[in-house]
């Protein structure tokens, strides 16, 4: 569905984008994820024909991004962070304003403005000015405007920016289920929705592409050499030499110790996890144990790990 390869985006002094290739299959829900200033937010607005490109090239759905802008257009959906719409126009009255800008005509735009309608649930509020709109409703509106054309591919810019924690339930339900149905590239800072929703996780930083995997993978590669976290009863001294006599173990680190507990952080080396060697070794050395787990991972872990900075 999507095709970038080699797409550089220079500014005068600053380049945003560097030599990046990535693509997007037909029916994945892609999250495009990157820091503030990463170079995220030119390739959002590079396929939907908003920017050129120094160099490289772009497709989707077979079309050339720079040559063929009409033929894109037509299989997009764009929603842009803050959505532009007619405050003075009525919900259903702007959606098919808006279906008619996209070539649909009649019948055929009040059928698309229905279903868009019914899919963002927005039936309750159609006849209401946009004006008078919770940002929710507004977001809803935003939403139907890029589903409208029924496009192949929505690229969301976003989507959840400003809505309280219902209204983010809400809208991370509806892009599962969009999911069924389009192709859909997501950007946005909120990545527990990514986890939750993306099938594929995109990692841009420095205007360079730094992982592309499944959220699972990145975290599971991540967790695999995550801390482990020990608490036995014993002498010390013999405890930590013990555990730095294993192989698999980096480093280990005491924390406070309580009533004769020993609370130790060990670090293992990467790809390894040296839970059941430690509960061997407490049961073969008859230390007391008390607690005996290792750090569960999240995207977000694992893309402070991948850019060195939080979302």
């Amino acid at each position: 569905m999507i095709s970038v390869r080699n797409l550089t985006k220079r500014y005068a002094g600053h380049t945003a984008v560097n030599d990046i290739s990535f693509e997007v299959d037909r029916g994945e829900i892609v999250g495009f994820l990157g820091p503030n200033g990463a170079g995220k937010s030119t390739p959002m607005r590079i396929l939907p024909c908003f920017l050129s490109a120094t160099k490289g090239t772009a497709s989707v759905g077979g079309f050339d991004v720079f040559k063929d802008s009409i033929e894109v257009r037509k299989r997009i959906g764009y929603m842009p962070e803050n959505v532009p719409l007619y405050d003075d126009m009525r919900v259903k009255e702007y959606l098919q304003f808006r279906a008619q800008l996209k070539g649909l005509r009649g019948r055929s735009a009040k059928r698309a403005t229905g279903e868009a309608m019914d899919i963002c649930s927005l039936q309750e509020v159609r006849r209401k000015m946009i004006g008078t709109l919770s940002k929710g409703y507004r977001q809803r509106v935003g939403l139907a405007d890029a589903l409208v054309n029924k496009p192949d591919l929505l690229i969301l810019d976003e989507p959840t920016n400003g809505l309280d924690p219902n209204q983010i339930r809400q809208v991370r339900e509806l892009i599962k289920r969009l999911g069924e149905r389009h192709t859909i590239l997501i950007s946005t800072h909120i990545l527990s929705e990514v986890e939750m929703t993306a099938t594929r996780v995109i990692i841009i930083d420095q205007g360079k592409i730094k992982a592309s995997d499944t959220p699972q993978n990145l975290i599971q590669r991540l967790q695999s050499s995550g801390t482990v976290h020990l608490e036995v009863k014993g002498q010390k001294d013999n405890i930590i030499a013990s555990l730095e006599g294993l192989s698999e173990v980096k480093s280990v680190t005491t924390k406070n110790s309580q009533q004769d507990w020993l609370a130790i952080d060990i670090q293992p080396h990467s790809n390894v996890d040296i839970r059941e060697q430690l509960f061997a070794l407490a049961r073969e050395q008859n230390w007391p144990l008390r607690e005996l787990y290792r750090d569960t991972a999240s995207l977000e872990d694992a893309f402070v790990n991948i850019t060195g900075t939080k979302p």
